[in-house]
């Protein structure tokens, strides 16, 4: 294999840099989807199955294009085909969002919106391995959740932004203009920054472009894959069986949350009783403008992990920020200042970054090296389908708990978000954390190339943990 040249600061910024319009998509979503959804006529219990596009899209469409851009070679080389077309995709239903008419228009451009972000999300992973030498991969990755964290938190910001510039009124079905605005500018920042990717970075071609094509010819079909998948399964490592109740648990209480956080402070901090009305939409604002820090502190603390885990243990750490963001959530019901909300956030932030790094690095010190990229992804079960069973069995709960269009339900349920976070920290800790063991890292894009049907994405992307250079450098 060639050596591939380094790349400077700017040149890794570059081929970054397209996640900030991936996270801007990502941010206008989850920040304000559930208060359009009520302004168009939807009623809280109604929520969690017009959210289904979010998981279903990522089990879906995340393996078709994984295994698609393996197999792809062009002018605009392997992956930067991916990032195109998902962004201009995902641009105009971002634009096209905040005009929806009805309840039905919106849902269906949300599942445009999930499917073409995805789309572009997915390579960018692999993007980072084509691209990179083992000892520059930590930067990429590092750079990925930068602008993670960035596209997050001007996402939730703009509302905001706009209602203190003066933006005021609706569109004629009443989705506030300062949220249709946000949206527009998303549209516009997601187009322009993975323009920016396609345009700054190369690609590296096939060495052997024979071999390459032979691949492709022998990967067509989803059998062998699908057989992998199923041995992987019969054979999940003890650790890997264990960690599964946690990342369950774990996923039901976010999915709680981006559900139901923004019309649970739209109607519990600012007391709305219409989802037509003024107060609903200075909630709505509020609660974009908090869970936006959500993100500031994911990334803040990030760093400060590895450390902990160190001292303490990964287990450990892991389950005391899980403790964290349940008393983040569980503490709204106690909230009656706007200000107090971003406090909230924080304990969530805490909970957050830890979630998109201790199960892996967990996880990676159980797992055989020439099948981590199938148990990675396989891994991935555990995020998407509790949240797509969550979606079609929580309006029928909802209803038969709380009572049929109850305005209070939104706050019930992010409280008990916060309960099953409390579950996953007790799972934690039975977990059989096993001695570390270094994983050289090309040892783990083999087996990414070996069985690269699936990859460990959920609705976040998850930075890389756990491995080791070739020269046995901590990653």
């Amino acid at each position: 294999m060639r050596e591939k040249p380094r790349l400077s600061f700017w040149q890794i910024w570059n081929m970054s840099f397209g996640f900030l319009g991936i996270q801007f998509g990502w941010g206008l979503q989850l920040g304000n989807m559930s208060a359009i959804y009520e302004r168009l006529g939807a009623n809280p219990d109604s929520l969690p199955i017009l959210w289904l596009a979010a998981p279903l899209t990522g089990l879906i469409v995340q393996p078709i294009i994984g295994s698609m851009s393996d197999r792809t070679w062009g002018p605009l080389g392997r992956r930067r085909p991916y990032f195109l077309v998902g962004a201009l995709l995902a641009s105009v239903a971002l634009f096209f969002m905040p005009t929806s008419g009805t309840l039905w228009m919106a849902a269906g451009l949300l599942w445009i919106l999930d499917a073409s972000i995805n789309i572009s999300m997915e390579p960018f992973r692999a993007f980072v391995a084509d691209k990179l030498n083992a000892d520059q991969r930590t930067t990429g990755f590092v750079m990925q959740s930068f602008f993670i964290g960035l596209g997050a938190t001007f996402a939730g910001w703009l509302p905001l932004a706009f209602r203190y510039f003066g933006v005021t009124g609706n569109t004629p079905s009443g989705i506030p203009l300062t949220i249709k605005y946000a949206f527009q500018i998303g549209a516009g920042a997601f187009l322009l920054a993975v323009l920016w990717t396609v345009f700054t970075s190369k690609e590296y071609p096939p060495e052997d472009m024979a071999e390459f094509e032979r691949m492709r010819r022998e990967k067509r079909g989803f059998g062998k894959g699908m057989e992998e998948i199923f041995s992987a399964l019969r054979e999940m490592p003890l650790t890997m069986r264990q960690l599964a109740p946690v990342q369950v648990f774990t996923w039901l209480g976010l999915f709680c949350m981006w559900l139901f956080y923004v019309p649970a402070v739209s109607r519990h901090v600012f007391g709305a009783t219409d989802p037509q009305s003024e107060a609903y939409t200075r909630g709505a604002e509020w609660g974009g403008f908090a869970m936006s820090f959500m993100n500031i502190t994911c990334f803040g603390v990030a760093f400060l992990l590895p450390l902990l885990a160190a001292r303490l243990s990964r287990k450990l750490v892991h389950a005391l920020a899980l403790v964290c963001g349940a008393a983040g959530l569980l503490s709204i019901y106690f909230i009656s200042n706007p200000w107090m909300l971003v406090l909230s956030m924080v304990g969530v932030g805490v909970a957050w970054a830890s979630i998109l790094s201790m199960p892996y690095a967990i996880l990676s010190t159980s797992l055989p090296a020439a099948r981590m990229g199938v148990y990675m992804g396989v891994f991935n079960f555990f995020i998407v389908i509790p949240e797509i069973v969550q979606a079609l069995t929580f309006g029928p709960i909802i209803r038969g708990v709380f009572g049929a269009n109850n305005p209070r339900s939104p706050l019930y349920v992010v409280l008990m978000g916060g309960v099953f976070m409390l579950v996953a920290a007790v799972l934690v800790t039975r977990v059989s954390e096993p001695a570390d063991t270094d994983v050289p890292e090309r040892a783990v894009i083999r087996g990414d190339e070996e069985e690269s049907l699936l990859v460990a994405q959920g609705v976040q992307p998850v930075p890389s943990t756990g491995l080791i250079d070739e020269e046995g450098k901590g990653r």
